[in-house]
């Protein structure tokens, strides 16, 4: 009976390892983040330009606010010591007293917003076919 807990007690050890080494693996490219993304859902949609600049059109950064359209630029930001995220940098008055939220790249054609950098997200939106 010992052998089978230390089996478990491996299996256990080397599934963790698995999923912490795949989340560091999905590295993001910035170059292909500009592009539109949406939630059918909620009809909500972002657009990054390659330029650095964006625009929101009926989203909820935080899942409790109502929908707000707000612009402003946007910044990659590499994290070595956490999660890769996009800071949106929010025009004035754009989302009230808030000046900056970030993004979090999920995957490589959807973008969320995470109140709580390690909770669930808030709002996840998938990268719109090309026109």
């Amino acid at each position: 009976m010992r052998r089978k807990t230390k089996g478990r007690g491996l299996g256990a050890v080397l599934a963790a390892s698995a999923v912490l080494i795949s989340g560091c693996m999905g590295s993001v490219d910035p170059a292909e983040l500009p592009g539109v993304y949406r939630d059918d859902t909620t009809g909500g949609e972002l657009q990054l330009e390659s330029d650095g600049t964006f625009s929101a059109t009926g989203v909820s950064t935080d899942g409790s606010s109502d929908p707000a359209d707000f612009s402003g630029r946007w910044e990659f930001r590499d994290s070595q010591a956490s999660s890769d995220f996009i800071y949106l940098t929010v025009d004035d008055g754009g989302l009230g007293r808030t000046s900056g939220v970030q993004l979090y790249p999920s995957g490589g054609e959807a973008v969320e917003f995470r109140p709580d950098p390690d909770g669930k997200p808030s709002l996840k939106l998938t990268r719109a076919p090309a026109p």
